[in-house]
């Protein structure tokens, strides 16, 4: 099989692995109804999800690190399998809970693995575009996995949901040992060290920016298929639709983030960004009919949400390109922890306020991300004229 192939199959797991996080978000009234339990409970299973990844996630790596690659993947993706079948069988919330725990570990392992086997097995000159494939696997779950769950669920039971997922994995443990090749591991970065990179004010604010960006992506999409059904009595066929429309517009989003900071610079691409996000969110707390716009609204809250999320990884790359590689690992992991706080705020804000709030809500912790930007911006530019007039002094 051709190197491209081999780069397909990554991305077809990373899809698999983004679906099983992800569909939660478009079958929560489902899953409440099943379960017993109220929207912002079930809404915790998103955020439990997110928190074990985020901090389980470096803490595995660095103990697995000088594991062969290919064998990482097989046992992550193993366990998988286990806590998406003790999702099928699981009599109640807490067990589901445990599953979801069991998922998030071993994802958080599959991902960083499935993204260093691209990285290792694409020619020199396409290593960048083959970590993009595999990224856009997650893309991929948003526009086909979670609406696909969707109408999985409301044609049949949420449950074979999960089913499907690790009967697909399973079969991805045989395509893996056919076709993928052995690779050795890589020497530990001491999460002493990352954890210290964290205290360069420039970095901190770059991460900062994700966490809030994600936080209030948290809140809204967390509950959105609730929402949607509460404030536009959307049907369940309508939704899915709406779902896939969402999905879409995040695949173009990505892509034209990564355009525009190239060709206008990573700081315009992230405010313009993030101040369409903030204006989208806020028009939904005012609009829920008719169902068209609403749609076309959250098609462009997408859009901005996911154009800055992919504007993000290029700017914690140019920040510090030698540490490149650890702070787009420590951005994957505030991400989560940005969802997972999102996820738990949006969980407060159902409980004690109503779920039409979410929308601007979600907006406040955007707009404290623009704040930043606007900070980081002031800070790197105070920064390279510092060194410039170092420069003339040394030369002087």
């Amino acid at each position: 099989m051709s190197n491209k192939g081999k780069i397909y199959i990554l991305a077809m797991i990373s899809f698999l692995v983004g679906t099983a996080q992800y569909v939660i978000s478009g079958i929560l009234d489902k899953m409440a109804e099943v379960l017993g339990i109220s929207i912002e409970a079930a809404g915790q299973l998103i955020t439990v999800y997110s928190l074990t990844y985020a901090i389980g996630t470096p803490i595995l790596m660095a103990m697995f690190a000088k594991i062969e690659r290919r064998k990482l993947l097989l046992i992550s993706l193993s366990v998988f399998i286990i806590g998406n079948l003790l999702a099928v069988i699981a009599p109640g919330y807490g067990v589901f809970m445990i599953a979801r725990i069991i998922m998030a570990l071993s994802a958080g392992v599959t991902v960083v693995t499935v993204l260093s086997l691209a990285a290792k097995i694409a020619p020199a000159d396409k290593k960048a575009s083959s970590i993009a494939t595999v990224v856009m696997g997650f893309t991929a779950s948003l526009i086909i996995g979670v609406p696909i769950g969707r109408f999985i669920t409301a044609a049949y039971d949420w449950k074979f949901v999960f089913l499907g997922v690790a009967i697909l994995v399973l079969i991805s443990l045989a395509i893996i040992i056919k076709t993928i090749p052995q690779s050795h591991g890589n020497l530990p970065i001491p999460l002493v060290k990352q954890v210290a990179m964290i205290k360069q004010p420039k970095i901190a604010l770059a991460l900062s920016i994700t966490f809030f960006l994600m936080s209030g992506y948290g809140i809204i999409f967390t509950y959105l298929s609730p929402y949607l059904i509460k404030t536009t009595g959307i049907s369940d066929q309508v939704l899915s639709f709406a779902l896939l429309i969402l999905g879409i517009a995040s695949l173009f989003g990505s892509k034209f983030g990564g355009f525009s900071a190239d060709k206008w610079g990573i700081t315009i691409t992230l405010k313009r960004g993030l101040v369409l996000n903030i204006l989208s969110s806020i028009l939904l707390a005012f609009i829920s009919s008719p169902i068209n716009i609403v749609m076309i609204i959250l098609a462009i809250w997408s859009f901005s949400g996911w154009s800055s999320g992919a504007t993000q990884q290029f700017n914690l790359a140019t920040i510090s390109p030698k540490s490149s590689d650890v702070l787009l690992g420590l951005n994957q992991s505030m991400m989560q922890l940005g969802f997972a706080f999102g996820a738990a705020i949006g969980g407060l804000v159902v409980s004690q306020w109503s779920i039409s709030s979410i929308t601007w809500i979600g907006s406040i912790p955007v707009l404290i991300a623009l704040m930043i930007t606007f900070g980081l911006s002031r800070y790197l530019s105070n920064e390279k004229k510092a060194g410039q007039n170092l420069v003339t002094q040394i030369r002087a």
